[in-house]
């Protein structure tokens, strides 16, 4: 039997909070979803097999870094990513537009697209809505992202009202870019991303825009640029119930622990986020009774591990003075240990969810979860 291309089925709600499944022709995505960050065609400091084994369905790869290194045309001809990072299962890319931000200094946006010079060697590059979706294909993502602006929230309105409109425009062109890869379009499917910052009418404009050009899911993008907490939580108050309520809903580049909580009870299902494997590296260990600093000297003589209610290979192998002194010596093996903890946390987190609104006690997990992980009741 062929697969679908792309489907989503809602199981059960809870509250705002959802539990489904994408069906793609790779195989199965469970919603709520976190999605491993592999920038470069790989998940730092994990084969990809382990990455599969903590429980992700899906991972994230990087379409600026990529196309510079190591360039999306040696990718397609080596079999693409999938084959190139042995991973075989549903890969979501996003399109460039974050680093079109972060990378301001080195950029000229014009309304057919960006210009910039690589960070790596200087070299003059452009991304428009068709170059991304063309670098995309190349790659064989399953899970394209429209190619969009993404501004600061603390710019004034005038500007993201019109950073949004662009975004806009770029979302057709890129829905026209990624139809006309057809044998690439027939396996994959294609999410567009509302703009507006914190103003509720410039996310309503866009969601309405993006509506109407059709997607097979929606992003929440904007958020998670120095907002800070409360700010995306107002917008995902309503920004959420703007997007069709049968298409997956992904909000971009979140975030710590506390911050999946907040949002999957507001209606979110999907995320990435560097932030479990950054802090793996960096010696920051999550637990659901909060983070831990494993530099820290109280770890150097603690026989326990990591956390005790994680079941995964670290966590049952081996203890917290053992990784603090690797984390203390920079030794390799501290930053792998930690990262595959994090991650396996971070999914047991997601199926704790999922779990949590299938029996409509979503309400009760999220208290719970903020009594133990933050201290508070909140």
């Amino acid at each position: 039997m062929t697969l679908p291309r792309f489907s989503f089925t809602l199981h059960a709600t809870s509250g705002k909070a959802r539990t489904g499944v994408i069906q793609m022709q790779r195989g199965e995505i469970r919603t709520p979803a976190f999605m491993p960050v592999g920038t470069a065609a790989t998940v730092k400091a994990m084969k990809p097999e382990a990455v599969r084994q903590t429980g992700a369905d899906i991972i994230l790869g990087n379409t600026y870094h990529l196309m510079l290194r190591p360039g999306a045309e040696r990718v397609a001809r080596l079999g693409g990513l999938h084959k190139f990072m042995n991973w075989d299962r549903p890969i979501l890319t996003d399109s460039g537009g974050y680093q079109v931000m972060s990378l301001s200094e080195l950029r000229k946006l014009t309304e057919q697209g960006v210009e910039f010079r690589s960070h790596i060697d200087g070299s003059k590059h452009m991304i428009s809505p068709e170059r991304s979706m063309e670098i995309q294909r190349l790659l064989g993502s399953d899970i394209v992202m429209a190619f969009d602006e993404c501004p600061r929230a603390d710019r004034p309105r005038d500007d993201i009202a019109a950073s949004m409109e662009l975004s806009m425009r770029w979302a057709r062109r890129s829905r026209e870019g990624f139809d006309s890869g057809a044998e690439h379009a027939a396996r994959a499917a294609l999410f567009g991303i509302q703009q507006g910052a914190l103003h509720e009418d410039l996310r309503r404009i866009s969601a309405d825009k993006l509506t109407d050009i059709g997607f097979d899911g929606y992003a929440v993008g904007g958020l998670a640029v120095g907002e800070g907490q409360e700010a995306m939580f107002g917008v995902l108050d309503y920004a959420p119930d703007m997007l069709p309520a049968d298409r997956p809903r992904y909000l971009m580049g979140v975030g710590k622990p506390d911050d999946l909580v907040g949002a999957v009870e507001r209606g979110i299902d999907m995320f990435d986020c560097v932030l479990p494997t950054r802090s793996g590296r960096n010696g920051q260990a999550f637990t659901w009774n909060g983070p831990l600093n494993l530099r820290n000297a109280r770890f150097a003589e603690d026989t326990g591990p990591l956390d005790d209610r994680c079941t995964c290979p670290v966590c049952t192998t081996y203890s917290r003075a053992y990784i603090h002194h690797l984390v203390k010596s920079g030794e390799m093996l501290g930053a792998m240990l930690v990262t595959e903890h994090n991650l396996s946390f971070y999914q047991a987190l997601m199926a704790g969810m999922r779990t949590a609104i299938a029996a409509g006690t979503f309400a009760e997990f999220a208290a719970t979860f903020r009594r133990d992980y933050l201290g508070s009741s909140a």
